[in-house]
């Protein structure tokens, strides 16, 4: 294979059992699975997650529900950024659960629907006052099974944002209970409060991404408490090297010349570009990990193949692996780091990893 992710789903079930842990009984947990669960494979990690007890389930769109249904899985799937009407019929013949975004659109369920409040995010939701979403909530037949909301800084304990939202949400739950509704499940939280155990957040169902795949970012402010998720990532990324070659001091390695060999140096060319997902601008300041050390990642990478230099690696030949995303002895590269190097977000590093990587299963 020239490039391939391993995907441990024995981590995704453990990280899923730390969220249980953590929120303990009383509190439903639905895992996110959407773009294709974040490149570690929405069918398998879905299975296993099944397996180790979810009853919920979270995609983002019709399709992601479809394709889930299609493959066998019985949990409840909740669709939580897709209302279109031309795909509303599927949401029934697919026993899919809806979120829907805008009053006029309550009346167009024909299933237990969950609404989503714009409590201060500024995207999907509902923004109207408290009563007039109780009154447009009666005035339809379909069954308000949930409601919730989207937190856009739960990690900045400096801001009173999350404090806002929260109060916001409380309004129109208490809206809705003045006029005898009480939905089923209240959720908000996804990885971030529910590590910080900002349990006032929680409601009664949290909605764990980034954790189920091994990460939980860093809190902002003075304030912050530490952690009390421990996960671990469970997905490896890694390449085949096509090329071992030597190089003259001077020579110029990748598009643009955009490095020059200060010296003599061996490089390897990888089976993998930025069309596998390989940030473009790792080219001269990424890594990867040979045999248990890190090599620096030289020149452009280009669409389909990336250079390192193997100099020190002498024992590299073609043919053989060399680890993208993961640990090797106690050298490791985790999709954070690489986020740091490429000025991006560790969910943007591993979403971005493309389809054509295959995809292999562990325990």
């Amino acid at each position: 294979m020239r490039s391939w992710v391993e995907v441990s789903l024995g981590r995704i079930r453990a990280n899923f059992r730390a969220v249980r842990e953590v929120v303990g009984q009383a509190v439903e947990i639905m895992p996110v699975v959407k773009a294709d669960a974040y490149r570690h494979g929405a069918i398998a990690v879905s299975h296993a997650l099944e397996g180790e007890g979810a009853r919920w389930l979270a995609v983002s769109n019709v399709g992601e529900g479809v394709e889930l249904r299609e493959a066998g899985v019985a949990a409840r799937i909740v669709v939580m950024a897709d209302f279109l009407p031309e795909e509303r019929a599927a949401f029934e013949e697919f026993r899919l659960t809806p979120v829907v975004h805008t009053l006029e659109d309550i009346g167009a369920a024909r299933v237990p629907y969950h609404l989503k409040i714009d409590t201060g995010m500024g995207r999907l939701g509902a923004r109207e006052a408290p009563d007039a979403i109780a009154r447009a909530v009666a005035a339809e037949p379909a069954e308000l099974e949930g409601v919730m909301t989207h937190f856009a800084s739960s990690g900045n304990y400096e801001s009173p944002q999350t404090g806002a939202q929260i109060a916001r949400l409380n309004q129109v739950l208490a809206g809705l209970s003045a006029a005898g509704i009480t939905p089923r499940y209240v959720h908000a939280s996804s990885t971030i409060p529910i590590a910080y155990r900002r349990r006032d957040a929680w409601g009664n169902l949290v909605r764990p991404g980034h954790a189920i795949y091994g990460y939980v970012s860093s809190a902002r402010g003075a304030s912050a408490p530490r952690p009390a998720l421990e996960v671990k990532p469970a997905l490896t990324w890694k390449a085949t090297v096509l090329a071992v070659k030597d190089l003259e001091a001077g020579a110029l390695i990748g598009y643009g010349g955009m490095h020059r060999a200060a010296q003599a140096m061996r490089i390897a060319i990888l089976a993998a570009g930025y069309a596998d997902g390989i940030p473009h601008r790792l080219g001269n300041r990424g890594q990867v990990i040979v045999n248990g050390k890190l090599a620096p990642i030289v020149g452009a990478v280009s669409m389909d193949l990336t250079s390192i230099d193997a100099t020190a690696c002498p024992e590299l030949n073609p043919g053989d692996a060399v680890t993208l995303l993961g640990s090797e002895g106690d050298v490791s590269i985790d999709a954070r780091l690489i986020a740091r190097q490429a000025g991006t977000i560790s969910y943007s590093v591993l979403c971005g990893i493309h389809a054509r990587v295959k995809r292999v299963y562990v325990d």
